[in-house]
């Protein structure tokens, strides 16, 4: 471990694992030790293709980034990727997820080149259609292409119309019916080319409706939806509640694929009152495997993506799936009456997802939302000069905003030009939620200083 920088320290145990490190140390006797409590992968079979399936899946949009880019611009660490990949793949993951459009456009080739070194018969690629703001049939196609070449793969398993549902229909038909897009993935399918074609959902549930009725034409191989104890009855913005979304495919016998079984991190990072109340109930589970949990419980689930940038992540979820200990229905209770109280903190619905990225302005959106809510679920969000806590809770929130984002990239530069509202999977009004912070942090700058 002497040659072990602090950039592979940190990207080996992640940020939020130092108190649990400096409890038990960072060595690859741990990481060993780790692997050795895990159990057999638990493995859905699609109902129709005979796929099987690994119930954790990698969510390809979060890999670990390099301090600087690479000589050809690539910003992911890919000794890293590989690693994590390695591992992964080693203990039954075989589903991995990712679109021409994360991080920067770079996590299709940087999972390929990882994937490359394994047998191509032993893992599932997903990958999607990402035509956001071109919708010409000739932009459309070059994007198809690129990820095969990206990937280096000559199929691909799991292809996806992306986040279909915002715009509504004329969105949708403009994307992929009247320029004949559909019509082209359909031929790929019978070509041999797609494996098997579906579609990610946020938005109106119009349209969820609308699409899910072509199956009788195209027959939906699958359907992405956000699932998690949350969204389960209680979503918000223009997400529609889970039950539904997963109901419906049950209605048709259409394997769901989870994405969002976290709530980007939220699920993870709950108030100290909440953490308390899981760990009185499960001392010996993490925060984040009662989600997972419920993620992968409905018999109707295929795969349950995460987005694990850290090994510890990827061990601790591989612990909750290998196997699956499924909930049992007092175990839901108790997970329904924790999304209620959760609900009683007034966060803002980001997951951190980065489509609203990069801001034209060089605003660090998601860096600003999720310090936000991080200091509400801390309760470092001061309301009154009164309050006993005020002074404490105001020096955290701005020394850990300066902290977190660059002066440059603040609130405060936020023009209200509009351009991430249409991006934004949540349904976030993000520039009044900007100007709303920036309000904030000015109205605390005036006080006096501490």
């Amino acid at each position: 471990m002497k040659d072990l920088n602090r950039r592979s320290f940190l990207k080996k145990v992640g940020t939020g694992a130092l108190t649990a490190t400096a409890l038990q140390g960072c060595t690859p006797e741990n990481i060993k030790k780790a692997s050795k409590v895990i159990g057999e992968m638990t493995y859905r079979t699609h109902p129709t293709r005979g796929d099987k399936v690994s119930l954790l899946g990698y969510g390809c949009m979060r890999w670990p980034l390099l301090e600087k880019p690479a000589a050809d611009g690539n910003v992911i660490d890919q000794e890293m990727v590989n690693e994590l990949i390695d591992y992964a793949m080693d203990h039954g993951v075989n589903y991995y997820d990712t679109s021409p459009v994360y991080i920067q456009g770079w996590s299709e080739k940087s999972t390929g080149i990882a994937l490359k070194r394994h047998p191509r018969d032993k893992y599932y690629i997903a990958t999607k259609l990402s035509n956001f703001s071109n919708y010409s049939r000739e932009n459309s196609l070059a994007m198809y292409y690129k990820s095969f070449k990206d990937l280096q793969t000559d199929y691909i398993d799991y292809y996806l119309l992306h986040s279909i549902g915002g715009g509504g229909m004329k969105a949708f038909n403009d994307r992929y019916v009247n320029n004949g897009i559909l019509d082209f993935l359909l031929e790929e399918r019978e070509a041999g080319r797609i494996r098997n074609l579906g579609f990610s959902f946020h938005g109106a549930v119009e349209v969820y409706d609308e699409v899910l009725a072509m199956h009788d034409k195209v027959n939906w191989d699958f359907v992405q939806i956000q699932l998690n104890y949350v969204d389960w009855k209680h979503a918000s913005g223009n997400n529609v509640n889970a039950d539904y979304l997963y109901g419906e495919l049950q209605k048709k016998n259409i394997p769901s694929i989870i994405m969002e079984p976290l709530l980007g991190g939220r699920l993870s990072g709950l108030p100290e009152h909440l953490v308390r109340k899981l760990k009185e109930k499960e001392p010996e589970q993490s925060v984040a495997s009662w989600a997972f949990r419920f993620a992968g419980s409905p018999e109707g689930v295929l795969t349950v993506l995460s987005g694990m940038t850290y090994m510890e992540h990827l061990q601790d979820n591989l612990k909750t799936y290998s196997p699956l200990m499924t909930l049992s229905d007092d175990e839901k209770d108790f997970l329904e009456e924790t999304a209620q109280l959760m609900l009683k903190y007034p966060t803002i619905p980001c997951n951190d997802c980065q489509y609203c990225m990069p801001c034209p302005y060089g605003l660090d959106i998601a860096g600003i939302l999720l310090h936000y809510n991080r200091c509400i679920n801390d309760g470092n969000i001061p309301k009154s000069s009164q309050d006993e806590n005020y002074k404490k809770a105001r020096q955290a929130f701005l020394v850990g905003y300066d902290r977190s984002i660059p002066k440059l990239r603040q609130a405060s530069y936020c023009t209200g030009c509009d351009k991430c509202n249409p991006l934004c999977p949540q349904g976030i009004d993000i520039p009044k939620e900007l100007h709303m912070i920036d309000d904030f942090v000015e109205m605390l700058k005036q006080e006096k200083a501490f």
